[in-house]
């Protein structure tokens, strides 16, 4: 049996879940924190549109992989009449709407008033604002767009709180007939209350044809020859091995830093190095999806921070106006070269505020 299991007096018993009264609070929460889907393939999502008007509907959540797969998100509540069959025909619904749109018409027409709300002008310029390893190669992005777009290759997720054996039986039939490139990934999620603290479990709930995990889209467009991204903090420390001077005891200092914060629950480090080994950067990031507060970057010698206002946001807003009140931006990839012990303190604590 699946859920939280608690230790009473004597024995270990399930976790009473509470359950969610509205709709619109699954919906919030997964829109904030799109990151947290357990979807098969464990591709990072950006979200570019909220009820989205597709045909004659409205598509809860429309997001985007890295690798330019269009991904649905509809949301039902187990108590809905439509959980059990009409999710699914809301999905494919959506699905034939958009197969065959360019990406020009996906952008002006469908998405655009979710990206303005961004601040963006394009799905390319949301999702490079997401990317912090700074690896997607434009070009590379946009023709996948345009493929997935062009042939309905696209991941539905149908996201509940409690699903059923008649939506599971239809899902694994339509596993078992459509091709590789399209995927249904049906996600519960559960919410608790365990010692006064609100829990929300996701949990992918599998089907009798799981799709090939290595055929699960066309390769992610990166740049021709790939950078690397490798576990802990070593490919980074090896590359200041050949900085020298202020820049290598700025470099060290943010070592040391990244080193510390890393130690908080639910943080670690990874170092991404790009094409060449001129530009490596460092990433203190979240486990539970894949991004940061910031990154650090070697480039050449040159020793600079990017920040990321989106996880500022969904991690960590009240280090926001502490962070800019010592003249530093908060913006979404904005750099910062001047890098001081206070601004460094400062967002130690974004991080342990992001970490409970």
């Amino acid at each position: 049996m699946g859920g939280i299991w608690i230790k009473g007096d004597s024995r270990w018993e399930t976790a009473p879940g509470q359950g969610f009264e509205l709709e619109k609070e699954l919906h919030d929460l997964v829109e904030e924190n799109i990151q947290m889907l357990p979807l098969l393939g464990a591709s990072k999502l950006v979200v570019v549109g909220r009820e989205v008007r597709l045909g004659p509907g409205w598509a809860d959540l429309i997001a985007i992989e890295l690798s330019g797969r269009p991904v649905i998100v509809e949301v039902k509540l187990a108590r809905n009449a439509d959980a059990k069959r009409g999710i699914v025909a809301q999905a494919l619904s959506y699905a034939a709407y958009l197969q065959g749109t360019s990406v020009e018409q996906f952008e002006s027409g469908v998405v655009q008033s979710y990206l303005n709300k961004l601040g963006h002008e394009t799905v390319l310029a949301a999702v490079k604002a997401e990317d912090q390893e700074q690896a997607l190669d434009d070009e590379a992005f946009l023709a996948a767009l345009e493929e997935h777009l062009a042939n309905g290759w696209f991941r539905l997720v149908l996201l509940l709180d409690e699903t059923s054996s008649e939506l599971q039986r239809i899902v694994t039939y339509l596993d078992s007939i459509t091709s590789a490139r399209t995927i249904i990934d049906v996600i519960t999620i559960s919410r608790y209350d365990v010692g006064g603290t609100v829990v929300a479990l996701p949990e992918r709930v599998s089907t009798d044809s799981e799709t090939d995990t290595q055929n699960l889209s066309i390769k992610p467009p990166r740049r021709t020859t790939e950078g690397t991204l490798t576990d802990g903090p070593q490919a980074f420390i090896a590359s200041v091995d050949r900085v020298q001077g202020a820049a290598r005891e700025a470099l060290d200092e943010l070592i040391d830093w990244a080193t510390e914060v890393a130690e908080l629950p639910g943080v670690r480090i990874d170092t991404y190095t790009g094409v060449g080994g001129r530009r490596v950067t460092l990433l203190p990031r979240f486990a539970t999806e894949k991004a940061g507060l910031v990154t650090i970057w070697n480039d050449n010698g040159k020793p600079y921070l990017s920040l990321w206002r989106s996880v500022f946001e969904r991690r960590a807003p009240e280090s926001i106006s502490a962070v800019e009140a010592l003249g530093v931006k908060v913006g979404q990839g904005n750099t910062v070269s001047d890098i001081s012990t206070e601004l460094r303190d400062v967002l130690g604590e974004a991080y342990g505020e992001a970490t409970g």
